[in-house]
């Protein structure tokens, strides 16, 4: 049997069994504790980020948002209180301040006693320490005003939380809690979603690959490739997103995950499926079936047909290998005929022949040389 040396683009992948999981896993729980009014959605709809999923019972927090709005409301009137009592207390401490300074002047004029002097003095210093105190309960009020109306956003943070909205893109789940039960907060699951696009399909390939895998990534994103095992199976393609910190030890293998986009929501979480990653293409490369390289003593070597029909044994340096077929990297020229089949039978200068169907028509081996001297037709001849 033989076949042409052949030359063509030939992808370098690696094969492996990858497994879908979610882009993102949402478990939906409620912030507040209460009962589940309404749920907007039916188990297993796909939802938008944003869309409402359910309500929870508002009038205990209705209740405390207007609290905290009065509260709130009471304290900026306890604010505008202490500012007026503050601006007639200075008005009085001003007047206060220039009354002693006059009754300063008219005692050492001899106008009038030391002591009036000294009480107009104590007055004035009396009521400027007033002002103080004031100008204390304004800075207080003010902080007052500060804790209420964080109190009233604490409370209308409260009640948004009775309105449970989707925060992505994704599949709804089992629904865990029906309409009517009690949901406590941070702790009851009410259901999950499922972000499927994207998706990941993660795999693990030997360890062994590992240095080629970081070489081809540093020269750009290597495709990923994966199959679905399903009926209808149609190839998805994705990108390497991930190669894991460190190799499993018990399997000496690394595991990976690429990025699929998953338009038609083809690939599932939780499917296998056949994943093919693509390294690299090598192109113009010269290809023969693989059975066609044998090994000898010398190294690796083909049996190469010439224009007589005689064979050549000719060393090769073979590379990757592609499913049933290998890369000669040096030995061969495209188009030379190799023999992939009955190469014990052959030696070099072997005669053969073939017909159309490729089958080799004979081996002549020494005696097919002896055709030749002889004019006829040796024991080593036609089989």
């Amino acid at each position: 049997m033989v076949a042409k040396a052949v030359e063509k683009d030939v992808p370098v992948d690696i094969a492996a069994i990858g497994n879908v999981e979610a882009y993102t896993t949402i478990s939906v729980r409620s912030q507040v504790t209460g009962q589940v009014q309404e749920a907007f959605f039916h188990e297993g709809d796909f939802v938008k980020k944003g869309d409402r999923l359910f309500t929870i019972d508002r009038r205990p927090f209705e209740a405390a948002l207007a609290q905290a709005e009065a509260n709130d409301t009471r304290d900026k009137a306890l604010l505008a209180q202490a500012e007026a009592q503050l601006a007639r207390d200075a008005a009085n401490a001003e007047y206060q301040q220039l009354t002693a300074e006059r009754q300063a002047q008219l005692n050492q004029r001899g106008i009038i006693s030391k002591d009036a002097a000294e009480q107009s003095r104590a007055s004035a210093d009396a009521t400027a320490a007033l002002v103080n105190a004031d100008k204390a309960n304004v800075q207080s009020a003010r902080a007052q005003i500060v804790a209420g109306q964080s109190a009233v956003e604490t409370a209308r943070v409260q009640l948004s939380y009775t309105n449970i909205a989707s925060p992505v893109d994704g599949r709804t789940g089992n629904l865990a809690v029906k309409v009517g039960n009690l949901a406590t907060a941070n702790n009851t699951e009410l259901m999950t979603i499922a972000q499927v696009q994207p998706v990941y399909v993660t795999f693990t390939i030997p360890a062994t690959h590992l240095p080629t895998v970081k070489k081809h990534m540093a020269d750009g994103t290597l495709q990923v490739t994966a199959i679905p095992q399903d009926a209808d199976a149609q190839a998805a393609v994705g990108k390497l997103t991930f190669v894991d910190n460190a190799v499993d030890m018990t399997t000496d293998t690394i595991k990976l995950k690429a990025t699929f986009d998953n338009p038609d929501r083809r690939l599932w979480p939780g499917q296998f499926s056949r994943v093919t990653l693509r390294l690299a293409v090598i192109p113009k490369a010269i290809v023969v079936p693989s059975q066609a390289v044998q090994t000898g003593q010398d190294g690796q070597y083909v049996f190469v047909v010439k224009d007589d029909q005689t064979v050549e044994q000719r060393t090769v340096t073979p590379g990757q290998r592609v499913e049933d077929t290998l890369v000669i990297e040096k030995g061969l020229k495209p188009g030379e005929t190799v023999v992939t089949e009955g190469q014990l039978r052959l030696e070099p200068g072997s005669r053969i022949t073939t017909d159309l169907s490729g089958r080799t028509g004979g081996a002549g081996g020494r005696g097919g040389r002896g055709r030749g001297q002889g004019g006829g037709q040796g024991r080593g001849g036609r089989q």
